[in-house]
């Protein structure tokens, strides 16, 4: 409960807080020059790798599973790799351009292409795709009933349909909860309740000091990693509240959610390590804790098994954990 409190204090005053000539004049900045936060810098790796390394080349920068394929976004050259393990050589789809996220819509991948004003929808059975065109710089989607949302980075604006809502300055990630749309927005570190009727964004609260990625449970809440500030977020929609801010020291930043087992897993690259929270209590609790390839920046989670795939931003390969 003083968590809790502290929590609803904190973002009270920071939506709510008057700005001074020397202050910024947006009540959810905090710094005259706004710097997105970033995964730390992982050390050399202290331990051996927990599970199986599959050995692969290039920077991972997204992981997404479904259909039982494991969807691998790598930087250069820009592709997506298909791997439907235990098969540990993969299919892989090129890209006009590094995809900014992976998300599972359906039994598909949407990769978001945003150099190139395209989202490549990837079907992992045949490793055929689709393309289409997204003005905009579009870096995240999700779906809304019938509705594409798509969060546009160079626009500084959300797309619900036809519908254009802004502006946002930094709109990195769009989620979908109980038929609301919360946007996460990387630059102010704050996440924002979208009404897609209207063409302005709604209640806004800070999100610690630094968040970088954010995931929905079956709960109806989205989980927040906080990088800088060292934490786990949960935040409710409509109306948007914190509900919970844990202490998770080791620069979290990876972040999936298992709706069978309710663990929240997180990647700690400061430590090169992985570690899952029980979120369906009052506040998160630890149940495991394992070594990681060197900077795992990705994790994706096989919810019919439990199993937990970790991808290495450093060219360290593909994780593979059972816990």
């Amino acid at each position: 409960m003083r968590r809790l409190a502290a929590a609803l204090l904190t973002g009270a005053v920071m939506v709510g807080g008057c700005a001074t000539s020397e202050e910024p004049n947006d009540p959810l900045q905090v710094a005259a020059t706004l710097v997105a936060a970033t995964p730390a810098p992982s050390p050399d790796p202290a331990a051996t790798p927990a599970g199986t390394v599959l050995p692969a080349t290039g920077n991972a920068t997204a992981l997404a599973f479904t259909a039982g394929t494991l969807a691998v976004a790598v930087q250069d050259p820009p592709s997506v790799r298909l791997y439907t393990l235990p098969d540990p050589n993969p299919r892989t789809v090129a890209l006009p351009g590094p995809a900014a996220r992976l998300v599972v819509t359906g039994d598909r991948v949407e990769a978001t292409i945003p150099t190139s004003g395209v989202v490549i929808s990837v079907n992992p059975t045949d490793a055929t795709t689709t393309s289409t065109t997204v003005d905009g710089g579009p870096v995240d989607v999700a779906a809304l009933g019938d509705k594409t949302v798509v969060a546009q980075r160079d626009t500084r604006s959300v797309r619900v349909g036809d519908h254009q809502v802004g502006p946002v300055t930094s709109p990195d990630q769009v989620l979908v909860v109980n038929g609301h749309i919360v946007v996460l927005d990387r630059l102010r570190s704050a996440v924002f309740d979208l009404d897609p009727t209207t063409d302005t964004l709604g209640a806004g609260l800070r999100a610690g000091d630094g968040a970088t990625n954010a995931v929905t449970d079956r709960f109806g809440r989205v989980l927040v990693t906080d990088t800088r500030g060292g934490e786990l977020l949960a935040f409710t929609a409509n109306p948007l509240i914190m509900r919970q801010r844990y202490p998770v020291p080791g620069g979290p930043y990876g972040l999936a959610y298992d709706p069978r087992t309710d663990l929240a897993w997180v990647t700690l690259t400061e430590k090169n390590e992985v570690v899952a929270y029980h979120v369906a209590g009052g506040e998160p609790v630890e149940k495991f804790r394992f070594p990681t390839v060197r900077q795992p920046d990705s994790v994706a989670v096989d919810p019919s098994s439990g199993r937990v795939f970790i991808a290495s931003a450093d060219g360290q390969g593909i994780q593979v954990i059972s816990p």
